[in-house]
C-alpha cells in the first residue's frame, strides 16, 4: 500500500473554523479509513504547515480522490509526497 505524508495550510476559512479542527480531523480519519486509507498519524504543527498526516491509501487514484475530497471543504490546501520505506528504498536502489 503506497505511503504519503501530506502537508496541510490552512485557508482563511480554516482559520476561522479552527476551533472544530480537532472534530473535523476525527471525521475526515474516520471517512477516509471507511475508503480503505490507514491513517498512522495526524499532527498539528507551527511553521510553513498547520498539520501533516502519515497516510497510507490503497492507490494513487483513491489518494487523489481523497485529497480531492478535502480540498473541496475549502479548509486546508495540501502538498502530497509519495512516501517509500527502507525495504522500498532497498529495492529501489537494486533496480538501478
Amino acid at each position: 500500500m503506497p505511503h504519503y505524508v501530506v502537508l496541510y495550510k490552512l485557508t482563511d476559512q480554516g482559520i476561522r473554523n479552527i476551533r472544530q479542527t480537532v472534530e473535523r480531523a476525527r471525521e475526515n480519519q474516520a471517512e477516509t479509513e471507511r475508503r480503505g486509507f490507514t491513517v498512522r498519524d495526524v499532527f498539528w504543527t507551527h511553521g510553513q504547515y498547520d498539520l501533516v498526516v502519515i497516510i497510507d491509501a490503497p492507490d494513487e487514484l483513491t489518494m487523489m480522490a481523497g485529497l480531492l475530497n478535502i480540498g473541496a471543504s475549502g479548509n486546508a490546501r495540501s502538498e502530497t509526497l509519495h512516501a517509500f520505506t527502507l525495504p522500498e528504498m532497498e529495492e529501489v536502489v537494486r533496480r538501478m
